[in-house]
């Protein structure tokens, strides 16, 4: 890869930070990955965003771009010489969008509220807490279904021949998905319901932009329960 200025403020389980990632290994930029500690945030990630404190933050020639969709657009409009990005149609822009913003305001809640179900309620309570969010989970993952097909025109990806702007919005969230799919003996993505998306996934996965950037679906499961337990300890103190 092509080394330049680039540095990455961010921690390898994020979904967020793992669309930045992907974007960068799409178009060869090489980059330093700063890792924040579980539990704190350094000094520059809290000077570099200042309003949100979160990762991802890229910092570029000494300039701080915060937001993952956002740092994916830049990606994009910088380093133009790569593989596009964005689809170069305004509609099926507009339609790429439409989706990542649907994943991100709608979707992504539900996996974080299956994620920080708290286990000290009652068993009853937890298992309807948890099965209403994997329905609804279930519900979008059919209407992405549906939406592969309109955005892929037949091909492989969401962005049609190569990986694109939704492909990574999505994909980010795969090994998520599939820790929750472990964790609660369910398949949300399989090849009866929704064939499409398995095969993509399969694809997306495999694909050398993104095959070193998510994360092993047993490392998530572990992950996830460290968290459960900072989260009782947190609440508990």
């Amino acid at each position: 890869m092509a080394r330049s200025d680039v540095k990455l403020i961010g921690a390898w389980a994020s979904p967020f930070v793992m669309r930045a990632r992907i974007a960068l290994n799409i178009k060869s930029v090489g980059y330093d990955f700063l890792e924040e500690t579980l539990g704190s945030k350094s000094q520059l990630l809290l000077e570099s965003n200042p309003v949100h404190k979160k990762i991802p933050v890229m910092i570029h020639d000494g300039k701080a771009i915060c937001e993952s969709l956002v740092i994916v657009e830049y990606i994009d409009e910088v380093w133009s010489s790569g593989p596009t990005i964005l689809p170069s149609d305004p509609y099926d822009c507009a339609l790429a969008r439409f989706w990542a913003a649907y994943l991100d305001e709608k979707w992504f809640p539900t996996v974080r509220s299956i994620a920080t179900a708290k286990e000290e309620e009652a068993p009853k309570a937890l298992i309807e807490q948890v099965g209403e969010g994997v329905m609804m989970l279930g519900e979008g993952v059919m209407m992405l279904e549906d939406a592969f097909s309109r955005c892929s025109k037949g091909k492989g990806f969401f962005g049609g021949d190569q990986i694109g702007y939704l492909d990574i919005a999505f994909g980010s969230f795969l090994g998520r998905l599939r820790a929750i799919e472990k964790m609660n003996g369910v398949k949300l993505i399989d090849e009866t319901k929704t064939p499409s998306l398995l095969k993509w996934a399969t694809s997306f996965s495999s694909h050398p932009a993104v095959k070193d950037v998510l994360p092993e679906t047993e490392k998530l499961v572990e992950l996830a329960k460290v968290l459960a337990k900072f989260r009782a300890a947190s609440s508990n103190s």
